[in-house]
């Protein structure tokens, strides 16, 4: 059977960035499962799943637009150290959670002044072109439960 709108898909995956440095993989994990069709994997990604089938192998090169989207200048920020009430070792690579405009926004630590805290609240891997080596591992029909929900349930999967 081959991936495609209504099918739930199982994955091995090893991801990298341009330095070949590995940023996630599921080695030694269950393969990654989901419904495919609905945005639960970047769009890159999810097109080059469509289609294919169990036992495929495949690498593919996703760019920023269709992975976690380009790096926004805008959202890179300097604030006052106080904003950071409670905690008092601030160090790069932290992440936080703000209030932005939109609403929560996640926030990572990229410098620490004396008084002044430097974040960015872009994905951390937006701007990055995403390597991908995959694996699929099963291919099957969805059933009409997990296509109401929008997501799989039960093996692989998550209950609601």
């Amino acid at each position: 059977m081959q991936i495609a709108e209504r099918s739930v898909a199982s994955f091995h995956y090893t991801l990298t960035d341009d330095q070949g440095q590995v940023l996630d993989s599921s080695e030694g994990r269950e393969p990654l499962t989901y419904l495919h069709g609905v945005g639960q994997i970047v769009p890159g990604l999810e097109k080059a799943m469509t289609g294919r089938q169990a036992g495929d192998q495949f690498k593919v090169d996703v760019a920023p637009e269709e992975g976690y989207g380009v790096h926004h200048a805008e959202l890179t920020q300097s604030v006052p150290r106080e904003a950071f009430q409670g905690v008092d070792d601030i160090q790069p690579g932290m992440q936080f959670q703000g209030h932005g405009p939109q609403g929560v926004i996640n926030v990572t630590v990229t410098a620490v002044d004396n008084d002044t805290v430097h974040i960015d609240g872009n994905h951390p891997l937006a701007g990055k072109t995403l390597h991908f080596a995959v694996e699929v591992t099963d291919v099957r029909q969805a059933t009409e439960e997990e296509l109401a929900h929008g997501h799989v349930h039960g093996e692989g999967g998550h209950e609601h």
